[in-house]
């Protein structure tokens, strides 16, 4: 099977499954899963970029880009369906990289990674000290209707948006890293001079890619914003772009799906670890993390790369 009729088969075997339990599942599983996904769309954003050659420690400002977006779409618009909230996120998210990739996509490595960073921590600051948008305690957010569809008691239709967000958004991607266009990102990442000689514009590719996998943060934190109900300027912080690329790596780059994968498993180990372990659960979360660099250094989806392989 060609690997992008692969992907499509998968994204579609998870959708069923997804619209087929969610009803069944407890509304503490229900929410676990849907914020899993949510980050793993930022991580996914990671994944581009990485394959690019960059990281980024600064997707938290798209991510809380997208949730403030949603929420002050409902508050001060009165928009209140969770599709129009969420689209506002992403599209206030890309038109802010469009503006910052100007200046972002003539950096690579540390500096790169940095400047992002900044950016990140000047939103986080601007948040702080505003009290319109309800400075470090934030605001709530509650959509009344998703697609026309009235919101259920346990978030079931904002679930179901996530996982068709998802599902749309890694179609589109895996289309994209096979075209023209995305089969650059690793050339740019391993040789710029080559892909500059072959008439290909190395700024403007990064500075795509970058719009790109500042939608997709913009969207996760948008669907993130909808689920947990509330923003606030954590959302922006450095821990939390740190943790987008904690789950990039975990997860790996060999797939569009590794992802949410990492994601899902982070999430699951970081309840269970607080709950077990409340004052070391930070200890449990980085040896994980120093064991997967170890024995797994491509991340988890390696493991079934190299399934695939030997069959």
């Amino acid at each position: 099977m060609k690997p992008g009729r692969r992907v499509l088969v998968l994204v579609c075997a998870v959708v069923v499954a997804s619209i087929a339990s969610g009803p069944f599942l407890p509304p503490w599983a229900l929410f676990l899963i849907t914020v899993s996904i949510a980050k793993g769309l930022v991580a996914l954003g990671l994944l581009l970029l990485i394959r690019t050659g960059l990281v980024s420690f600064g997707q938290g400002l798209y991510f809380a880009i997208g949730g403030y977006a949603a929420g002050t779409a409902a508050q001060w618009l009165g928009v209140g369906d969770a599709v129009v909230m969420v689209a506002i996120g992403v599209l206030l998210s890309a038109v802010a990289a469009a503006a910052l990739g100007i200046l972002l996509a003539r950096y690579r490595t540390i500096f790169f990674a940095m400047l992002s960073l900044a950016f990140s921590m000047i939103l986080y600051g601007l948040l702080v000290k505003s009290s319109a948008l309800g400075s470090t305690d934030g605001f709530n957010v509650a959509p009344s209707t998703v697609a026309g569809v009235k919101a259920g008691q346990f978030g079931y239709p904002v679930f179901l948006l996530t996982v068709g967000s998802a599902a749309f958004s890694c179609v589109l991607l895996d289309a994209y890293l096979r075209s023209h266009l995305g089969r650059l990102a690793p050339a740019v990442r391993d040789n710029e001079l080559r892909v500059e000689y072959m008439g290909a514009s190395v700024r403007n590719i990064v500075h795509l890619n970058l719009v790109i996998a500042a939608a997709l943060a913009g969207l996760g934190g948008g669907l993130a914003a909808l689920t947990v109900g509330h923003v606030d300027p954590e959302m922006a912080y450095w821990t939390t772009s740190g943790e987008f690329v904690f789950i990039t790596i975990l997860s790996g780059t060999a797939s569009v799906l590794a992802p949410f994968l990492g994601a899902l498993l982070l999430e699951l180990l970081r309840s269970l670890a607080y709950e077990h372990a409340p004052n070391t659960w930070q200890l449990i979360m980085g040896g994980a993390m120093l064991l997967v660099i170890l024995f797994l250094p491509s991340g988890l989806w390696s493991i079934f790369e190299r399934r695939r392989r030997i069959a």
